[in-house]
């Protein structure tokens, strides 16, 4: 396999039937992710090792299943396969109704913990990689006070997170889950920053669920996901208890005027 791609030459007793299986195995392990532009037709079919023509007939096939679309003009992407996690009437929902945030909160606490355990046992030397080139683009952007990097890279560790935990389903379902935390369907990161101070709490949390996974410490990475969780909660709790106290505040004041 070349380096510089993830695909592999294939056989040639059954070329479109082997390019198929070999794309579908890649959704299905979470590496094409739905949205993911598949390479243009001449470098996938130099990157498999077989012709054009077959290449077509092997996407014609992923397309018929719903598992690719072609954009004209633009290329072949990974068709959307998981769906909203929710939709916009339940989001509204839950915009009206707070208490069902922190139900959320405790879906993600779980999710985030079960896959910081998982990644720590079975994270592969790229994973690990991977998660240590995020740390650091965090770190450089929490100094140069840079709170659009600083929240692309929260958001990229946690899904390379998941993706190190090498279970097909978390990464599936988490996908959705995170793409609503990336809207800021749920809440807004900085909103914690300001509950945070400079952000260096959440710096050295993200640190700590890090570092358990490159020394693969399973237990140490799991109560670190938790704490991170559980800050998460315990800020927006107090940022809410604050807020109705300045307006209660504020509505004794006008009527002490």
């Amino acid at each position: 396999m070349s380096s510089s791609s993830p695909f592999e030459p294939v056989g040639h007793e059954s070329i479109a039937d082997a390019v198929v299986d070999q794309i579908e195995t890649m959704i299905v392990d979470g590496i094409l992710k739905e949205g993911r532009r598949l390479p243009s037709e001449r470098d996938l079919a130099e990157a498999m090792g077989v012709s054009r023509p077959k290449l077509r007939e092997a996407l014609q096939v992923l397309e018929q299943r719903g598992l690719v679309t072609v954009r004209h003009g633009e290329g072949t992407f990974i068709a959307a396969l998981t769906g909203r996690a929710m939709s916009p009437a339940l989001l509204s929902l839950y915009a009206r109704h707070g208490g069902a945030f922190y139900d959320y909160l405790e879906y993600r606490r779980e999710q985030e913990a079960f896959a910081s355990r998982l990644a720590a046992q079975r994270a592969t030397q790229s994973d690990k990689e991977r998660i240590a080139d995020i740390m650091d683009q965090m770190q450089k952007a929490w100094e140069d006070d840079d709170l659009d990097a600083s929240q692309e890279a929260d958001f990229r560790l946690h899904a390379a997170v998941v993706d190190a935990s090498q279970n097909t389903t978390l990464i599936h379902m988490m996908a959705s889950v995170y793409d609503l935390t990336r809207q800021g369907v749920f809440y807004n990161r900085r909103f914690l920053r300001t509950m945070d101070g400079s952000g260096e709490k959440l710096l050295a949390q993200h640190r700590e669920i890090a570092q358990s996974i490159l020394d693969g410490d399973p237990d140490r990475a799991e109560a670190a996901a938790r704490a991170h969780m559980d800050f998460v909660e315990t800020s927006f709790r107090t940022g809410q208890e604050q807020q109705a106290r300045e307006l209660r505040a504020s509505k004794r004041r006008l009527l002490s005027v």
